[in-house]
């Protein structure tokens, strides 16, 4: 199948940039390349049939079985070699898989798939191993992820695709959003790292959602980041021209303009009323802040880089969190420095789960250039609401069963007796201290969700006692009087003795906001969620998709 899609590369990577517009045809290539050459060079000796390990001092014997049917969703940005990746990944877990092609690639994606399946047959697997929808449509791809004969999804694409693949009703690996911030540190090979961080977000003109889309610098070294960018012919851009081209690039909801999506930094220069010379390789916007008053923080998806100065790595450290918390979270960040403690602070600290050293993020992330395994469906983990954090591989598509031998007799005095087993579970006292988030924010959400729709009288507050209800004798959450307590207190009395003030009731807490929210993003529906809080929005209140999806299905928004 490589060799098959290597004779084929240039012919179908000129067939994507041709249907979608999107990218440049020798990036491309090198991204069918990398598939066709990288990724069977990492799979090549991985075992995925029957027995794949043996541990005989456990009496343990692993033996690997397909999970079935693939239901592979490829995207516009990078059709081909994602269809090559997904093909590949899925007959190395003897998986049948079936595609399901973006409407603006669908030509190239079915080209690819039958160069696949040809190749596949020729070496003796059954025909149809690898399908491809030719009638392409949002109903269709729903029933493909949700039929009876589909076991699991493989989802590439927008957030609104992943989740409707997390709500099919079968084992997902989605992936999430990009914004990888690029920090240069003190220490760091500045002029090298410039380069670096050019190299990875002209990289097909920025369509990896693994390229850089941000430069956070120190102060020290800020005058070196410029003179850099000028010699890769980068242009910095002033604050009209910023506004201009946040204006052009990104919608209101924060959404790339489609027509911009993979263009070179001429053309999108030129759609903002700018002059730049043909040979540009990146437009470099200096903002003061993360979020939706700086557009440009967001993910942008072309050459185009937004940048921050600070003043140390530890402000330099929160501003990366703050870009990744931005729409980004778990995916990737890197940060170049010569400085091992520095570094190993930023893999301690910060909420993406590839964090790259001194390398291109774009093609580093995906393991061009680093030895992460090499994949083109990058996990996000629970940060990114996904199931994974790893670079997706065959490893994903396989189920593994155990053969498991008796090495002990079962007595009852051997129940709990396994000692060594309890202990190396306990946390050591070097383990991090926040490894653990606390549940009572969950538990608040539940109980008002459940009060809203009067499933329970009232949300009780931690602490409080649930009371028997009498007509249907469930336990519900409702106050229960504390003896200890003087009869006929006012509310609010025990807060009133701790504190001085009166605490507020519910209704009055709610009353406070008498205004709908002007923006959401999804930071604050995580914020919201972990204060058991719900946010008002209202008919001009602008919520990113990213947000939206996650605040409805956790409840977040109130409308007014």
């Amino acid at each position: 199948m490589a060799a098959a899609g290597l004779r084929e590369s240039e012919r179908l990577a000129r067939m994507a940039v041709d249907e979608t517009g999107y990218g440049r045809v020798a990036d491309k290539i090198s991204k069918n390349n990398f598939v066709l050459n990288d990724v069977v060079g990492a799979m090549r000796g991985m075992p995925t049939v029957g027995v794949v390990r043996e541990i005989p001092e456990q009496g343990i014997t692993e033996i690997a079985e397909p999970v079935g049917v693939v239901a592979g969703i490829i995207p516009t940005t990078n059709p081909t070699s994602t269809a090559m990746f997904k093909s590949l990944i899925a007959i190395k877990a003897r998986c049948g898989i079936v595609l399901s092609p973006h409407p603006n690639a669908k030509a190239c994606i079915k080209a690819t798939a039958d160069v696949m399946h040809e190749a596949a047959v020729a070496a003796g697997a059954p025909r149809g191993i690898i399908g491809c929808s030719t009638v392409v449509s949002m109903e269709g791809t729903q029933e493909l992820m949700r039929g009876r004969g589909t076991d699991v999804i493989l989802a590439t694409g927008g957030m609104a695709m992943v989740r409707s693949a997390y709500s099919a009703g079968k084992p997902a690996y989605g992936v999430g959003p990009g914004n990888v911030p690029a920090y240069i540190e003190g220490s760091a090979n500045v002029e090298q790292a410039v380069r670096d961080i050019i190299s990875g977000t002209t990289f097909d003109n920025g369509t990896l959602c693994s390229s850089e889309q941000a430069i956070v610098c120190d102060r020290a070294v800020h005058e070196r980041v410029l003179a850099a960018v000028g010699d890769q012919r980068g242009r910095v851009l002033d604050e009209q021209e910023c506004e201009q081209l946040a204006e052009v690039l990104l919608t209101e909801k924060l959404l790339v303009n489609p027509d911009l999506v993979g263009q070179s930094a001429a053309r999108v220069a030129a759609a903002a009323g700018i002059d730049v010379s043909d040979d540009t390789t990146v437009l470099v916007c200096p903002q003061q802040g993360v979020g939706p008053d700086f557009p440009l923080s967001h993910e942008k998806l072309s050459p185009v880089l937004a940048l921050y100065v600070v003043e140390d790595w530890r402000e330099g450290c929160e501003r990366c969190k703050q870009l990744l918390e931005f729409g980004g979270l778990g995916h990737t960040m890197v940060i170049h420095s010569g400085d091992d403690d520095v570094v190993l602070e930023f893999g301690l600290h910060k909420p993406a789960h590839r964090i790259l050293v001194n390398t291109v993020s774009s093609v580093g992330a995906v393991g061009l250039t680093t030895n992460l395994f090499p994949s083109m469906t990058l996990g996000c983990g629970s940060w990114g609401n996904n199931i994974t954090s790893d670079n997706v591989g065959p490893q994903h598509l396989i189920n593994i069963k155990r053969l498991a031998r008796g090495v002990r007799p079962f007595t009852s005095d051997a129940v709990g007796s396994r000692s060594e087993t309890t202990s190396s579970a306990m946390p050591s006292d070097d383990a991090p201290s926040n490894t653990a988030r606390p549940t009572a924010p969950v538990e608040t959400q539940v109980r008002d969700f459940l009060a809203g729709r009067g499933i329970i009288t009232a949300a009780a507050k931690p602490g409080v006692e649930p009371a028997q209800d009498a007509e249907c004798g469930c336990v519900h959450c409702t106050p229960r009087p504390d003896p200890t307590k003087t009869a006929g207190a006012a509310p609010g009395a025990d807060a009133v003795a701790a504190t001085g003030k009166e605490e507020p009731s519910r209704e009055a807490q709610d009353v406070r906001v008498q205004e709908p929210v002007d923006f959401v993003a999804e930071a604050d529906v995580r914020q919201a969620m972990n204060r058991g809080e719900t946010i008002l929005i209202g008919p001009r209140t602008v919520i990113t998709p990213l947000a939206n999806d996650f605040g409805k299905e956790h409840g977040i928004f109130r409308r007014r």
